[in-house]
């Protein structure tokens, strides 16, 4: 549990120097065919549900793949 505790503190790093270094690799995120952007009068709600989707089945894989090889 601890390795992947370390392992995911690792990724988070990554994303975020990745994000602050070039912010448009991640511009695909809450863009996706699926992703739901409501605007009314003063109020915007967004529901990034296809991108949390594919977001989640990386993660599961990638977990998948961890839990494999320890």
């Amino acid at each position: 549990m601890g390795k992947l505790l370390i392992l995911a503190g690792l990724l988070l790093v990554v994303v975020g120097l990745l994000w602050s270094v070039a912010p448009g690799i991640l511009g695909w995120f809450g863009h996706l065919p699926g992703d739901l952007r409501l605007e009314r009068r003063g109020i915007t709600v967004f529901l990034p549900i296809t991108s949390c989707l594919l977001l989640s089945a990386v993660f599961s894989l990638l977990l998948h793949l961890v839990n494999k090889l320890s």
